[in-house]
Order: C-alpha cells, then structure tokens, then sequence
C-alpha cells in the first residue's frame, strides 16, 4: 500500500514534544498536582493518551467515540510505564493511518456526532489541536515545577513553545 500524506507529511514530529517531555520528567514530578481541583502531570499525559486512543480508533471505525478506552498505562506516575503506553499507543495509530488510502484521507468522513463529519485528513488535524493544547497545559506544570526550559542547542523547546 502506497504512504498517505497523513503518514508522509503530517504525523512525523506531532509526538515529538511529548518524547522530550517524558526525557525531562522524573516519577516524582508526574505525582505533581497544580493547586486546585487539576490533575497531577502523570494523570494529565493519562489523558492525552486517551485522547490519541479515541482518534485512533476514529480512522480505523470512521466514527468519533469520547468514550472509547483500549489500555491504560501500568502506572500513570511512572515516566517508564508511560513511555511503553506511548510506544504503542504511536504504533496503533500508525497502523491506524497506514489502513487509510490517499483517496480515503480526503473523502470518507468520520462521524463526529452532532452531524459533524469531516474527512481524516480534517480529523487528524483536530487531533492536532488536541496535542498542542495537551503541551501548553504540560508548558504550565513545568514552569511550576522550575524547569527553566533548554539550554541554547540542547533542543528541548517545550517550555518555550508556549
């Protein structure tokens, strides 16, 4: 099967921020609550790989489902466990993405409910968006935590990019 642009040209660097996050993060700083009813970091990236696991099973069914769950991390206050989680997490949506032909990224459509129906390719990038907000809400429990950001070439960009 010929590589979709979705592969091709728009999933390579969208996990990338969140593999330089679990790099910086130790198991006592996912236990980390911000004041107020928040999650802790480690819940927070819980979410986020529940959040890639509805999407993911939305190109494979072409239906949107919030309530969809297939795993769970062993241990979400664990970078190592969430790391695993992750791994194969990016594997199914590989997979995912791979069952889809160019054709079929422009013109099927996953039903979002609400009559809302757009194509994978415009599915994938609300899930886009879905990371983007995921990393500022990480940017915030960094910088409460006192990670300054990277050094000048170290190329960790997360505390900056928000």
């Amino acid at each position: 099967m010929d590589v979709n642009s979705l592969i091709e040209e728009e999933l390579p660097g969208n996990q990338a921020l969140r593999d330089q996050l679990m790099d910086m993060l130790s198991d006592q700083e996912l236990a980390y609550k911000l004041p107020g009813n928040n999650p802790t970091l480690g819940e927070l990236c819980e979410e986020m790989g529940q959040i890639q696991q509805v999407y993911t099973h939305s190109f494979k069914t072409f239906r949107h489902d919030w309530a969809y769950r297939d795993s769970k991390p062993e241990t979400p206050n664990s970078v190592a466990s969430l790391k695993v989680w992750y791994k194969r997490l990016d594997a199914q949506l590989v997979e995912a993405l791979s069952g889809l032909s160019e054709a079929d990224v422009h013109s099927k459509q996953i039903d979002r409910g609400q009559g809302s129906t757009p194509s994978p390719f415009v599915q994938f990038q609300i899930y886009r968006e879905a990371i983007l907000i995921f990393y500022a809400k990480a940017s915030v429990y960094l910088k409460a935590l006192g990670h300054r950001g990277s050094q000048e070439g170290s190329g960790c960009r997360l505390v900056h990019v928000m």
